[in-house]
Formats: structure tokens, sequence, C-alpha cells
């Protein structure tokens, strides 16, 4: 992420940050007077961004060398814990009595996976849907359709298709991992924004935050699982290929009205791109 005034005001307590969270910036300490202005568009790592946050005050500079060593043992644990976790969803991948949507997920194991998510909605607000197409190494693309919502907005399908796109890659035990959203809001809101806004009791300046629920929820499952995941923006029917089916899927949801997500049958690629798009 790139670092904005937001964040400055995050990781400060007034208008300064300690020695420590100055090495990670790699600035001079004790701090000049224009320290905010040589931060910022500074990209952290997930890393630099979690530990400045936790650095947040005036500690002792022992204070703060622990705070670093217990986040490196912590991340250390969750890793190993998530390895373990994963084994244990592969051992009880397979039971009868699971929804259609569930077997879908236990098709997504790969070296790697690609998830393309999308939403559309007639009339904005309107009818909305979401779509995916989930890409396992070279096979042909999984399609996925549903959250159908009768009044809906566009933003409410791009986070509910992000979501699905993030439940998906929880579940996968593919060693590479990444989601691609030509929603710029969506992406934002759970990777960037929303630090802010849960420092802040989960308010912002100016107003509501508008989809909070949902924002609260995808923002919890990107947190949780951020460190395995390459989360990333697409340009809209630009012609990439995976952005353009999980539109489809999208709009194919709007006409069948699910709720729950279905996988969408097809002979050819071309036969979906040949639908109508959004």
């Amino acid at each position: 992420m790139l670092i904005n005034t937001d964040f400055i005001e995050l990781i400060a307590v007034n208008n300064e940050i300690n020695k420590t969270q100055a090495m990670l910036l790699n600035i001079d300490f004790p701090l000049n007077e224009n320290f905010k202005e040589d931060i910022l568009n500074i990209d952290l790592s997930v890393e630099q961004r979690n530990l400045l946050i936790l650095l947040k005050g005036k500690f002792a500079l022992k204070a703060q060398d622990l705070i670093v060593k217990n986040y490196k043992e912590l991340k250390e644990f969750s890793n190993k814990l998530a390895q373990s976790e994963k084994a244990q969803v592969n051992e009880n991948s397979v039971n009868n009595n699971i929804k259609k949507e569930e077997k879908v997920h236990t098709n997504i194991n790969s070296n790697q996976i690609k998830i393309y998510c999308d939403g559309a909605c007639s009339n904005n607000p309107g009818k909305s849907g979401s779509g995916l197409a989930v890409y396992n190494d070279n096979d042909l693309p999984i399609l996925l359709y549903g959250e159908y919502e009768e009044k809906g907005t566009n933003n409410t399908a791009e986070l509910k298709a992000l979501y699905k796109a993030l439940l998906l890659a929880k579940e996968s035990n593919a060693q590479n991992k990444f989601i691609y959203s030509d929603s710029k809001y969506s992406i934002d809101c759970i990777s960037k924004w929303a630090y802010s806004w849960k420092s802040k009791g989960w308010s912002k300046k100016g107003g509501e935050i508008k989809n909070l629920e949902l924002i609260k929820e995808a923002h919890n499952l990107y947190n949780e699982i951020q460190n395995e995941i390459t989360l990333a923006h697409v340009k809209a029917h630009a012609g990439i290929e995976g952005n353009e089916l999980a539109d489809r899927m999208a709009m194919v949801c709007i006409g069948k009205k699910n709720k729950e997500f279905e996988e969408y049958s097809y002979k050819s690629i071309s036969d979906v791109l040949a639908l109508g798009r959004g």
C-alpha cells in the first residue's frame, strides 16, 4: 500500500512517530519538521504496515523492540497454524452432504489459482448479481454466479463477488493465490480504508460508511489471509478473459436470480463471451 495522510494520522501520536517506526520507514530520527511529506506515497509491505500500526505510541526503545519480536513470532505461529488448518480441510473435504457450492470449493487445489470476480447491477440501484472465473493452473476456468439481489447496487455486487473470491482463496491449497477485481472501490475498502475506519470505531469523517457490514466481513477475511494472496486491480472490459467471464457470470446471475452460487456449465469460452455483458 502507498502511505497517505489518513495512514500517517493512524500511526502517529501528537503528530510524531517513534524511533522504530522511523527505522521501518528509513527516515532520520529525531524527526525533521517535514517528515510527513518525506514519507507520503512510500510503498509499504504488509509487514511494515502492520508493525507501524502496532508500534503506535511513545514506548521505550526496549518495548518497541519487543513489539517487533512478538509480531514476527506471531506471524510464524500463524503460518504454522494455517498449514495445519489446510491439512484438516483436505481431510474433511469428502462429504456427501455438502452443498453444491462447497463441492466447487473442494476442486480448488492446484499449484496456482487465479480468481477473477465482478459484480453487475441493472439501473444501479436495481437487480444485481456477482460472478467469478476461477483458473486452476492451466485448466479451463470454473465459472460461478450468485448473490442475486432485487434491490442491490454495483458496489454491493462487487463486494460480494470479492468476498466469495476471498473464501475460495482461503479454502484453496494452491501455493500461489491471485485475486483480480475491476472494482478499485471494493479493493480499497477492504485492504486500505478499513484499517483507518476500524481504528476510529468504524466511522469516518464526513458521514456514514456505506455497505459497512459487507466491508467488515470482507475486511476481516482479507486481514486473515492477506499474507497468502495477491489482490490486484484490473481494468474493466479491456479484453482480459477472466474479467470478461466474471462479468458475464454476474449478468447470468441477474437473469437466473440465484441467491446461492452455482457453477455455470459451458462448452467453450467463446460461447460464454458471446453472452450479454454488464
